[in-house]
């Protein structure tokens, strides 16, 4: 079975310029010619193309991406090996990248005044700021958003470093119950649910029960949050926001 370059173009999500680039580097030659001189790729060809199109997406440029698939002595164990390594840094730089994004909203930092190292080291390379257009087309007309902002205006770097840390400690305490296997309605839960609400109120905003209940809402319905809390614990976002639920139940009684 062999298959034109513009089908090939087609599986791949490719321009026909692209193949006949590769071919011309001698990076992807195809196995076969028609009569008329065309292109035909085989199997093997479009095995080659995946190697090719998954390297070039974690940033090898193509005179590298030539030497990891033409070394004689490259084993094909190793080689998944190494495509299993490259994808699970991706993961865990993604994941890293979807903590920042909770922490940038969580904490309503728009605006905040650090310096663009500062931020850096406080959110990592992920900066805050891009979100401040959605945060404030949400909540930009309450008290809530406001008042974050009025606080937070003076916060230093190291107020936000502890703020943060402390944040993601109430998290992981959460975890810790769930791992133990504690309802999320018992009263250990829904303490630290209660604590957790007082921390938004001191850092950032009066958080009152009910607002509370609509932000553990928040946490399982935007895959933003709810990502960053998977990546602490699965099923964390949705244990916290029962837990939370069931603390504002217990206030309103």
């Amino acid at each position: 079975m062999s298959y034109s370059v513009g089908q090939v173009a087609g599986f791949a999500g490719v321009t026909v310029r692209t193949l006949h680039h590769y071919d011309g580097i001698g990076l992807l030659a195809p196995s076969e010619r028609s009569h008329a001189g065309h292109r035909r790729y085989s199997d093997a060809d479009l095995d080659r193309l995946q190697q090719i199109l998954f390297y070039r997406a974690l940033g090898f440029p193509l005179e590298e991406v030539a030497v990891l698939l033409d070394d004689p002595a490259a084993d094909p164990r190793a080689h998944l090996r190494r495509q299993h390594e490259l994808l699970t840094a991706r993961i865990e730089k993604l994941r890293e990248m979807a903590a920042a994004v909770e922490h940038a909203m969580e904490a309503r930092t728009m605006g905040i005044d650090l310096t663009p190292e500062e931020k850096f080291e406080v959110f990592g390379d992920f900066d805050p700021d891009q979100y401040e257009d959605e945060v404030r087309e949400r909540w930009g007309g309450t008290d809530a958003y406001r008042q974050s902002r009025r606080r937070t205006a003076s916060y230093t770097k190291e107020d936000w470093k502890r703020v943060t840390a402390e944040f993601d400690g109430l998290h992981r305490r959460m975890a810790g119950l769930m791992d133990a296997g504690t309802p999320a309605d018992s009263e250990a839960a829904m303490d630290l649910a209660e604590e957790h609400r007082r921390f938004i109120t001191g850092a950032y905003y009066d958080c009152g029960h009910e607002m509370h209940a609509g932000l553990g809402e928040m946490y399982v319905s935007d895959p933003r949050f709810t990502a960053t809390y998977e990546r602490i614990r699965a099923g964390l976002a949705g244990y916290l926001r029962d837990a939370i639920v069931a603390n504002a139940a217990r206030h309103a009684s």
